[in-house]
Parts: structure tokens; C-alpha cells; sequence
């Protein structure tokens, strides 16, 4: 299990004055071809966290946190999500900076992609 792949969509927030940074993720189950983008598991992993997010704006307004990377979808061995990710969610939440979250997510990641959309369209990944 620790060397399975796993995607993780998570998305940089603030909410009520309060950082928060959402996590999903799913299990792969062969890594991302090295030519491709992750499907219709990166959209449906996206879908996902934006709709509990969506359920949780009767809290209070949800504003992104920074530039356009704040919703980032990222492959990377499962031993990296249980290990490393907690950490650096508790390091950004404490007052940490984007960069230092930004780079340190890099040296985890093997391949990311910054979830963007246009009106009308399905979810599409440009490579982080």
C-alpha cells in the first residue's frame, strides 16, 4: 500500500478569517501515463471537493486563497500522502507561506496539474 499512487485534489482557502485547506483523494490504480492528464477520476476527485465545499458556504463565505493555483490536483505515492501531507496542511494552516507550501508539495509530487474552468466547460488540468 505505501508505494501505491494516489491522487489528491486539495484547495487553498479562506473561510470566516480562517485558513483552510480540504483535502480528497482516491487510490490509483497504475500511475498517470506521463503523456495524459487525469480523466474523468481527476474530475470526478475535483467535482467532489468542490461540491462538500459548496455544502459548507451556510459556515460562511468561502474566498480562494491566493492566485490561481489554489485548487492544485497532484499524483503521488500513498507513503507521501500519509506521511508528509499532514504536516505541511498543519505548517500552511499556522500561518505558513504559498511558496513554502508550493514547493514542498513539488518535492512530494511526481506530476501535478491546477484545475481550471471556463463557463460551459468541463474541468481541464494544466500541468503545475
Amino acid at each position: 500500500m505505501a508505494n501505491d499512487h494516489y491522487l489528491v485534489c486539495l484547495a487553498l482557502l479562506n473561510q470566516n478569517g480562517k485558513r483552510r485547506l480540504p483535502i480528497g483523494g482516491a487510490s490509483l490504480a497504475e500511475p498517470i501515463a506521463a503523456d495524459a492528464d487525469p480523466g474523468q477520476q481527476g474530475e470526478a476527485l475535483a467535482l467532489d471537493l468542490l461540491l462538500r465545499l459548496w455544502q459548507q458556504t451556510n459556515l460562511g463565505p468561502i474566498q480562494r486563497h491566493g492566485e490561481e493555483t489554489n485548487l492544485l490536483l497532484l499524483e503521488m505515492p500513498m507513503a507521501k500522502v500519509l506521511e508528509d501531507l499532514p504536516r505541511l496542511k498543519k505548517a500552511w494552516l499556522a500561518g505558513g507561506s504559498n511558496a513554502d507550501l508550493y514547493r514542498e508539495l513539488r518535492q512530494l509530487t511526481e506530476r501535478g496539474w491546477v484545475i481550471q474552468t471556463a463557463k460551459y466547460s468541463k474541468p481541464s488540468f494544466k500541468i503545475w
